[in-house]
């Protein structure tokens, strides 16, 4: 894998309010394990290369991963400034060989390494500069919209908060996932301006800035919805580690 030049970011620096709890979201324990492991893990099937970007609770974090993971970069964003800042404090990081860039998320510990080698090869092989791992699901409430033309190219994505009636009832979400090519993310981070209703730097605002700039996107629509389910709150961790249970058990 490591001939394809990739690195992954993990990002797991967010407060997790919701969580009802003192402890760092990400360091919620799944079947006994801190969540963010889970993806650490998946993420070393893939590559070598990998940058955690550390923020509330950062010395802990950096702790716990560091125990068994003294590989692992760490990059802090100090100010939770949204997804697309979290992005470019782990920048600097990122090792000159590297030519596609992976986004995780520490708080959606469920993804298996054989879809994210699935991705980069369908985004490897469409010569694409932006590739977006996408879901369809039911109850597309909370997430993400994905926005497409008439020719079903990738235009956009719409969150919850901006989204329209008729934008609210698209069934395939984002599962803030995304392959770059490197330079493309560098070159679209540094244009994503704070104007929407949270006043945050969505990374999601890099699909229409490439889009404008008439790079080649594409979505990868998953199989599995159950491997994107984010951790948000204490019923989210009992839905995950219900999962995972049940995983251990098919594989026993």
């Amino acid at each position: 894998m490591q001939e394809k030049k990739v690195a992954v970011i993990i990002l797991a620096a967010g407060m997790g309010t919701r969580m009802k709890s003192d402890k760092a979201k990400v360091l919620h324990e799944i079947l006994g394990k801190p969540m963010v492991l889970y993806v650490v893990e998946t993420a070393k099937m893939i590559t070598n290369d990998i940058i955690l970007v550390i923020g509330n609770q950062a010395e802990k974090v950096r702790e716990v991963v560091s125990e068994k993971n003294n590989d692992v970069i760490f990059a802090l964003q100090e100010k939770q400034l949204g997804t697309g800042h979290a992005v470019l404090c782990a920048i600097s990081a990122i090792p000159e060989h590297i030519e596609d860039v992976i986004i995780l998320c520490g708080d959606v510990p469920l993804i298996r390494s054989d879809t994210l080698m699935q991705f980069i090869d369908d985004h490897t092989e469409k010569k694409r500069d932006v590739s977006l791992l996408a879901v369809q699901v039911d109850n597309p409430k909370g997430y993400g919209r994905i926005l497409t033309d008439k020719k079903m190219n990738l235009v956009g994505i719409v969150e919850e908060a901006d989204a329209t009636d008729e934008q609210k009832k698209i069934k395939t979400i984002n599962t803030g996932i995304y392959c770059v090519k490197k330079e493309i993310l560098i070159n679209a981070l540094q244009q994503v301006k704070p104007d929407n209703a949270q006043g945050e730097f969505y990374l999601t605002d890099i699909i229409e800035i490439a889009y404008k700039a008439e790079k080649v996107i594409g979505v990868l629509i998953g199989t599995d919805a159950n491997e994107v389910v984010g951790v948000n709150t204490p019923h989210d961790l009992m839905t995950v580690e219900t999962i995972i249970n049940d995983r251990q058990i098919k594989m026993s």
